[in-house]
C-alpha cells in the first residue's frame, strides 16, 4: 500500500514548515520534500513607501534576525542615497559592524544551545519531554546559564548600537544615528561577568571545544548524517578573509574549485537565478552558470568556512585551521558540521566585538554622509543563516517601486530538501512503523541549517504537530501527534 507521512510543523526552528514523505507499497521512499506553506509578501508591502523607511520596515520580517534585514536594507539605501558601500564614515561602518556581530553572537548562541543541543546531548530517540531546552537546564545548569548569558550579551550589544534589542533604528541611509558612548563601551568591555567581553570570548571557545568533544565521541553520526556534496556561496573580504558585513561574492564547488571568483554583489542577477516549484512558496536559487539542476548551493556557517581563506581573529583562526584540516582543506559537505562552523563563528564574533569596542572611532561624531541620489541599490551581507540579498528600485518621488529579497533560508532551500531526502531514504525507507525518533531525525537534518522560515513566510494561529500514515485507499493506518 502506498503511504504518505506528513510532519507539520517542523519543530525547534524559527517559523513554520512541513515535510511530506511518500512511500511505495514496499515502504520504500519515492520522494521527500520540505514545504514552505505560507506566503511571504514583504516585497509588495514596502512598495510605495519612502526609501528611507526600508531599513526599519523590512526587519519586521523576523524577530530573531531583524538586524540582518535592517543592515542589508540600509546598505542598499546607502547606494540609493549616493554614498555606496565604501562611502560610509569609519564611525558609521564600525557601529554597524558592532551591531551585526552582536547579532551573529546572540543568534548563534540561541540556535545551538536552545534549539540544536538537545538532540546532541540526549540523542534523537530521547523522550521529547526532556529533549528540549528545559532538559538542557536540568542536565547541565552551567551550560544552560552560559547559553542564556551569551545571547544576552549579544542583545546588549544590539541595544547599544541600534537603540532597541529587537527592531532597532540605528542604521539610516548614508550612516548611523548614534555613536557609542564611553559608558556603553565600558559596560560591554569591562563590566562584571557576563558583560566582560573576555569572559564571553572564553565561553565561546569553550562551546567550540564542547562540540568537538561531542563529535569525537559520535564521529560516524557527525560525519555521515545527511552528508552530500554541494556548491557553497558567500561573501569574502578583499583579501579572502571571513567577513559578515561586506565583501565580494565567492562560490566554490564540492571540491573547492571556484565558480564565482570574488565578483561584485551588485551584479548578483548576472549570476543567481530563482526557480519556482509548485509545492512550496519558497523559491529555489541556483547559479546560472551551472543551471537549475546542478547550480544549487549552500550558504551559512558551513559555506562561509568552506569559501574563505582565513578568519581575521586569532582564536577563531586557530579553530578554523583545525576545521579545514579535517577535510584536507577542501569544502566541508557534512550537514552536522554546520554546528561546528557555527560555534567557530560565535567565537569570531566575540573577538571582533572586543576589537571594535577598543576602537576610538566609535566615539566620533561623523555619523552620516550624503551623495547624489540614484534610483537603485543592492545590499548584501552574511546573516547568521547565510547570504542575504536586498535589492530595491526607487521612483522619482523617492518611493520604493521594486523590492527583491533572497533570504538566507531561501538560498538553503534545495540543500534542506536534500537533507530531508537523505534521512527519508536512509532512516525511514523500508520501515513499516513510524517512530518519533525517525521523525526527529528528519527535523535534526533541517535544524542543522538553522532555518528562519518566518523570513520567508507569515502565519497566524496555532499549528499542532500531527503525523499520519495513510494507505492507498486513503485510510489512516497510523497516527502520532504532539
Amino acid at each position: 500500500m502506498a503511504r504518505k507521512i506528513t510532519i507539520e510543523p517542523v519543530t525547534r526552528v524559527e517559523g513554520h514548515g512541513k515535510v511530506t514523505i511518500h512511500l511505495d507499497d514496499r515502504n520504500k521512499v519515492e520522494r521527500a520534500r520540505l514545504h514552505i506553506v505560507e506566503f511571504r509578501g514583504f516585497e509588495r508591502f514596502v512598495q510605495g513607501r519612502p526609501y528611507w523607511e526600508a531599513p526599519v520596515l523590512v526587519q519586521r520580517l523576523c524577530g530573531i534576525c531583524p538586524v540582518s534585514h535592517h543592515l542589508a536594507a540600509a546598505k542598499a539605501m546607502d547606494v540609493i542615497a549616493g554614498v555606496g558601500p565604501e562611502g560610509l564614515s569609519p564611525t558609521a561602518e564600525k557601529m554597524r559592524r558592532l551591531m551585526h556581530y552582536g547579532q551573529m553572537l546572540q543568534s548563534h548562541a540561541l540556535h545551538f544551545f536552545h534549539l540544536a543541543s538537545p538532540d546532541l546531548l540526549f540523542g534523537a530517540d530521547a523522550d521529547p519531554a526532556i529533549r528540549n531546552v528545559i532538559g538542557v537546564i536540568a542536565h547541565d545548569r552551567e551550560l544552560a546559564t552560559r547559553a542564556v548569558l551569551l545571547r544576552k550579551y549579544g542583545q546588549e550589544v544590539i541595544l547599544a548600537t541600534a537603540g532597541k534589542k529587537i527592531h532597532g533604528t540605528g542604521a539610516i541611509p548614508g550612516g548611523i544615528n548614534k555613536n557609542l558612548s564611553l559608558e556603553e563601551r565600558d559596560a560591554l568591555l569591562n563590566g562584571p561577568t557576563p558583560y566582560n567581553v573576555d569572559t564571553i570570548i572564553d565561553w565561546a571557545e569553550d562551546a567550540v571545544e564542547f562540540l568537538k568533544g561531542w563529535q569525537a565521541k559520535n564521529k560516524d553520526l557527525a560525519d555521515g548524517f545527511a552528508a552530500f556534496p554541494s556548491n557553497h556561496l558567500g561573501l569574502v573580504r578583499k583579501d579572502g578573509a571571513l567577513d559578515f558585513y561586506h565583501g565580494a561574492m565567492r562560490a566554490v564547488d564540492a571540491e573547492g574549485r571556484r565558480i564565482l571568483d570574488d565578483v561584485d554583489y551588485a551584479d548578483y542577477l548576472k549570476y543567481i537565478g530563482e526557480e519556482v516549484r509548485t509545492w512550496s512558496y519558497m523559491k529555489f536559487p541556483y547559479l546560472k552558470s551551472l543551471g537549475k539542476e546542478k547550480g544549487w548551493y549552500r550558504v551559512g556557517p558551513l559555506a562561509r568556512l568552506s569559501i574563505c581563506d582565513f578568519i581575521p581573529s586569532p582564536r577563531a583562526q586557530k579553530q578554523f585551521e583545525v576545521f579545514r584540516a579535517y577535510t584536507g582543506g577542501k569544502p566541508n559537505n557534512m550537514s552536522l558540521h554546520m554546528h561546528w562552523a557555527r560555534l567557530i563563528e560565535l567565537l569570531h564574533s566575540a573577538e571582533i566585538i572586543k576589537q571594535l569596542l577598543l576602537d576610538p572611532d566609535l566615539q566620533k561624531d561623523d555619523l552620516v554622509r550624503k551623495g547624489k541620489k540614484t534610483g537603485e541599490g543592492v545590499g548584501l551581507l552574511e546573516a547568521p543563516r547565510g547570504t542575504l540579498f536586498h535589492h530595491y528600485q526607487v521612483d522619482a518621488d523617492d518611493r520604493i517601486s521594486m523590492a527583491n529579497l533572497i533570504v538566507s533560508t531561501t538560498n538553503n532551500n534545495e540543500p534542506m530538501n536534500r537533507a530531508v531526502d537523505w534521512v527519508a531514504r536512509n532512516v525511514i525507507s523500508g520501515q513499516a512503523k513510524i517512530t518519533e525518533g525517525m521523525l526527529n531525525r528528519v527535523e535534526i537534518a533541517i535544524r542543522a541549517y538553522d532555518p528562519c522560515l518566518s523570513c520567508a513566510t507569515h502565519a497566524l494561529g496555532r499549528m499542532p504537530l500531527e503525523v499520519e500514515m495513510i494507505d492507498a485507499a486513503g485510510h489512516v493506518v497510523d497516527r502520532m501527534s504532539r
